[in-house]
């Protein structure tokens, strides 16, 4: 979904990410400012940077976006020193948030501050919108809808190899989910909202519901977020039963609800609310993330930084795999975070296994998963969902596998790996000529069976190794 220009900024924000060793411990977190009263901070430096950001902007306030992972108990600051290497290096660590209070002269501060040393990037906080996805259809029960997309990936050959292992949990980063629905009772673990928006900010869009007050409540307002979270753990009902199997999965609501055109509730969220959530579910644990929205890099200003680098880098340090919707304009395009490196970024197919009309293309793109009339939950009951937004979680869910797969088997699996297996199994497309789709269509069978002959070979090099090693110890000298 390609946003109107009206809609792209949250006007009065901006994220700044200052180098290593560079951010006051001043500085509170966002989740403190939120959840336990603290004040924001009204200067960042006593210095230049608080100089550009009145002189352009008024008065302001500022905060770190992020939480530390873990509290060191030797230290009582509330800044630098509680985050981690990892933090650090990335960029986690170093993130602000900043809010001014006269946005009209925002372009001129954002190259001022980006001139500065001290300054590794900055860029306005843009709004990310779902559906990415086409229009979904209520219905009753009953369809081809039903069966075919599991099909076509084999994913109950799957399920026959790897059940599933409920200590591997998916991050469910979207609208929520729908958390008394009868398929998802039981399914889904405690999650959390992260949902920050002004109603001035979202571009003339009415904001429905709670799209204020962050929490610990991640209930679904659009029905998007649930479409997804059945395709992974439903209990199999009235539709089929989700393809992560036994995995457990943790939803965080990042994106609000809006009233789109023809009163149709859209999912929108800012690039601030969105990372937060997903620094949160990778700091709980999670494996892997499904990430069906988009920012596209038409709605960026040429030299504004891509969105979300900092998390993706985060979540890559910390071994979880990341999938993200491709998109949906039908054009050859970027939209971020599936256009960043390592992350599996999922196309959509039909029942015929050929490349939808509307699937976003590009080198980018790893592989392809069903797309269309997908037979998922919906707010209440159920629905038949299309858009490359319900083929990713196709592909989070066999990543799920192929990570219960790789623990069943004590072996280390990360992004670049899964990633790897993913396109190396893939199905061919039905026909001739698909270029910028991927390799192909999503075989989870396949994959597993990836993962155990990349294991099998890397024990048999090991052992091979070993055997030269020990060819080249010299004797022991008998003794005298």
């Amino acid at each position: 979904m390609t946003a109107p220009a009206a809609m792209r900024r949250v006007p009065r924000r901006l994220l700044l990410t200052l180098k290593l060793g560079e951010v006051p411990e001043h500085l509170p977190g966002i989740r403190a400012v939120h959840g336990y009263g603290t004040a924001p901070a009204e200067y960042v430096d006593h210095g230049v940077i608080d100089r550009l950001l009145r002189h352009h902007g008024g008065a302001f306030r500022a905060a770190r976006l992020h939480s530390a992972r873990k509290r060191r108990a030797e230290s009582r600051a509330t800044g630098a020193r509680r985050f981690d290497d990892v933090e650090q290096i990335s960029g986690v660590a170093r993130v602000l948030r900043i809010e001014v209070r006269e946005p009209e002269r925002m372009p001129a501060l954002l190259r001022a501050l980006a001139e500065l040393p001290i300054v590794e990037r900055v860029g306005a906080d843009y709004l990310s919108y779902t559906p990415l996805d086409r229009d979904g259809q209520a219905g009753g029960r009953g369809s081809a809808a039903q069966s075919w997309a599991r099909e076509a990936i084999r994913l109950p050959q799957a399920l026959q190899l790897e059940p599933g292992d409920p200590a591997v949990v998916i991050g469910l980063a979207d609208t929520g989910a729908a958390l008394g629905h009868v398929e998802l009772s039981g399914r889904i673990r405690t999650g959390f909202d992260s949902v920050d928006l002004d109603p001035e900010a979202v571009g003339g869009l009415t904001l429905v519901g709670d799209f204020r007050h962050r929490g610990e409540r991640p209930q679904d307002e659009v029905g998007h977020g649930s479409g997804c979270a059945g395709i992974l753990v439903a209990r199999g009902r009235d539709i089929p039963a989700g393809g992560a199997g036994a995995c457990g999965l943790t939803p965080v609501r990042v994106l609000g609800a809006a009233l789109g055109p023809g009163d149709k509730r859209i999912g929108v969220g800012a690039l601030d609310n969105i990372d937060a959530g997903m620094k949160r579910l990778i700091d709980l644990g999670v494996k892997v993330i499904n990430m069906s929205f988009g920012t596209p890099e038409s709605a960026l200003l040429a030299d504004a930084p891509r969105p979300h680098e900092e998390i993706v880098r985060y979540a890559l340090a910390r071994g979880v795999i990341l999938v993200a919707a491709s998109g949906n304009s039908g054009l050859r395009e970027k939209f971020y975070p599936a256009a960043h490196a390592e992350v599996v970024a999922v196309g959509a197919v039909d029942e015929r296994l050929l490349p939808t009309s509307f699937t976003t293309s590009g080198e980018h793109v790893a592989l392809c998963a069903p797309g269309r009339d997908i037979r998922t939950c919906a707010l209440d009951g159920y629905q038949n969902a299309t858009g490359t937004s319900f083929a990713a979680p196709f592909v989070s869910a066999a990543c799920a596998l192929l990570a219960s797969r790789a623990a069943r088997r004590a072996w280390p699996l990360d992004g670049a790996l899964a990633r790897q297996l993913l396109i190396d199994s893939a199905r061919p497309f039905a026909g001739a000529g698909a270029s910028g789709y991927g390799r192909g269509v999503l075989d989870v069978a396949a994959a597993l069976r990836a993962l155990d002959d990349y294991i099998d070979a890397q024990v048999r090099a090991e052992g091979d190794d070993a055997d030269i090693d020990s060819d080249e110890v010299p004797p022991v000298p008998a003794a005298a």
